[in-house]
């Protein structure tokens, strides 16, 4: 559960406090390195996520990439000592990937019908297997959300806890083995690079699923 300190949950200060690492908007083609950085890192994200979508799904993009940089920056700063990470809680993450799959459903449902649901049976299945084919595709389908939120938050809390586990060890055994304290401190260094990296990936993924979802139903 999210911690609470003077009868502030930690999770809305979380929530809140990725905006200050974003450069300030400008008038001007390039402010700075910094927002020179950014408006790369996004043109380069925007390219990789939309260049299979159609126009009418690129529209999406000012709505994905924000909720991208967000994400990334969320479990980044999770990753920091005494911070509360707000992607490792399944409601949270639920509630990021629960309406994003019903928009890009229900834009598909109501802009070619037909073809979403040929996605429940395929062309020329036999007769007995229409109603379990047709609920295998259900359940897939609605197991979307779930998978979306599930995978970011298991990836993220594993990583906190394998890093707390391995540190708790470093810490126990530094003072009786000082070479076997010195070696698990270095695969602790390695194991932080590794979810920093992890930590960049999953909110990747997590837009990547979301796009091919709407990719699916445009």
């Amino acid at each position: 559960m999210s911690p609470v300190n003077f009868h502030i949950p930690l999770i809305a200060i979380a929530l809140t406090l990725p905006r200050l690492f974003y450069p300030t908007p400008s008038l001007l083609w390039t402010k700075d390195r910094l927002t020179a950085l950014q408006s790369w890192f996004i043109g380069q994200t925007v390219s990789q996520l939309f260049s299979p979508i159609s126009l009418a799904g690129q529209k999406w993009a000012p709505l994905l990439i924000p909720l991208l940089i967000f994400i990334m920056t969320m479990n980044v700063l999770g990753l920091l000592p005494y911070t509360f990470t707000p992607t490792t809680q399944l409601s949270l993450n639920l509630g990021l990937a629960l309406p994003l799959w019903l928009a890009t459903v229900l834009l598909g449902f109501r802009n070619s019908p037909t073809h979403s649901f040929a996605h429940f049976l395929p062309e020329g299945t036999p007769n007995l297997l229409i109603p379990v084919l047709i609920a295998i595709e259900t359940i897939s389908l609605f197991i979307r959300p779930l998978a979306l939120g599930v995978r970011l938050t298991a990836n993220l809390t594993a990583g906190h806890l394998l890093i707390q586990l391995i540190s708790t060890a470093a810490l126990a055994l530094a003072p009786l083995y000082a070479t076997v304290g010195i070696l698990i401190s270095v695969l602790l260094l390695l194991l932080t690079l590794l979810e920093v990296a992890v930590a960049l990936i999953q909110a990747y993924v997590f837009v990547l699923l979301v796009c091919l979802y709407l990719q699916e139903n445009i």
